[in-house]
């Protein structure tokens, strides 16, 4: 094996994913099998300032002693009491618990990542996977490396290192001994393939019907503010409408109304000006708004009816102002001048075609896939 070449990919994807600064200070959590003792190793040849920390569940006697030992006499590992719990949620709190104060290190690899991937599949119905970063600050520089090459590279390096017999009793080790071995079976590919739904996530079922027709017009709220609009065989994100009753940001909006009742909000097929039949995208049209801009482009509202499109249509008593960063100019129109309502922004005059802010065009929303897993899948 190539222990440079193997090095060398462990670094892009530390660079790549900001898991550890150039040089900087981790400690790798260490059970004493390849994958940490490869993480450990490889760390220190990079030129990483690394400690270690063992933690002790003490889960399988004279073997997890065993453990604790290699790991403090091979690795110079800090080895702390770990013993507590009786599930793997508990021990996984447990092991995370330590050195808080400090960035940590663990080494979850692409097979993990597939096991967990196939048993949240069986177990959830949706894929979850094991991120690059933990929410607590951990990480994971070896997720893009299989198991067995981490131990072709101890084996390459000298490195001994220790095997946990209880493997092959956990969810974990059937996923990994006889599920998967049979899946190779059916396909080759198997194991590469799962590991691409690692980044797939699914969305909720109304979510897919929406999606899935192109009939008409219609819309779902996702909360959080946000609707997914579709009509025919378009679709796009859209914030919720939002109460005039204070000052509204909308995106680089700023709109303001003397009058209650109004609501802003984004355009939908069909809207027409109040009191005229001219409907919202014939002033687009006439405005120049690009189509793209169109749906982040906030409408003031009073019930189904449009009473003013900011920076196009005014309208007595709602005050509309956009707001430019400092290095971007406002675009030519004959919109109207406004001050600015608070902020730091510069003042600008409101173009009538100017660029709209929200982003538009499809982001589809979807469901979480589930927690991480990181050990045995229970």
């Amino acid at each position: 094996m190539d222990t440079r070449a193997f090095r060398q990919a462990v670094e892009a994807d530390i660079r790549e994913h900001d898991l550890i600064a150039p040089g900087g200070e981790v400690t790798v959590l260490v059970s004493g099998g390849a994958d940490s003792t490869s993480l450990w190793h490889t760390l220190r040849e990079l030129g990483y300032e690394v400690s270690a920390l063992h933690v002790d569940h003490g889960l399988r006697g004279q073997e997890s002693e065993d453990d604790a030992a290699f790991c403090r006499d091979v690795l110079g590992a800090e080895v702390v009491d770990g013993r507590g719990g009786k599930t793997e949620d508990d021990w996984r709190e447990i092991r995370y618990s330590f050195a808080t104060n400090r960035l940590r290190a663990t080494g979850h690899t692409a097979s993990d990542q597939v096991e967990t991937v196939l048993y949240r599949i069986v177990a959830s119905g949706a894929p979850g996977k094991i991120d690059w970063h933990r929410a607590d600050g951990v990480v994971r520089p070896l997720l893009n490396r299989w198991r067995d090459e981490n131990e072709a590279y101890c084996l390459a390096e000298g490195l001994d290192f220790r095997r946990d017999t209880s493997n092959p009793d956990t969810k974990r080790g059937l996923i990994r001994n006889e599920i998967l071995p049979l899946l190779r079976r059916l396909h080759p590919a198997a194991e590469g393939n799962l590991l691409r739904l690692a980044d797939r996530k699914t969305a909720p079922p109304e979510l897919v019907r929406l999606l899935e027709s192109i009939d008409g017009s219609t819309r779902l709220d996702l909360g959080g503010g946000r609707q997914i609009v579709r009509e025919y065989d378009r679709a796009w994100l859209e914030r919720s409408p939002v109460a005039l009753d204070r000052e509204v940001r909308w995106g680089p909006w700023r709109i303001t109304a003397d009058d209650k009742g109004l609501k802003v909000r984004g355009w939908r097929p069909g809207d027409h000006l109040a009191g005229r039949r001219k409907k919202i995208q014939d002033v687009f049209v006439d405005a120049k708004v690009p189509r793209s801009e169109r749906e982040a482009w906030p409408l003031v509202v009073r019930g189904d009816e449009v009473v003013a499109v900011p920076g196009i249509v005014e309208a007595e008593g709602v005050k509309a102002v956009r707001l430019l960063s400092a290095s971007s100019g406002a675009a030519g129109g004959a919109g109207p001048e406004g001050t600015v309502l608070g902020g730091t922004g510069p003042e600008s005059t409101v173009p009538s075609a100017a660029s709209g802010g929200g982003g538009a065009g499809l982001r589809p929303a979807v469901a979480d896939a589930g927690e991480e897993d990181e050990s045995e899948p229970d």
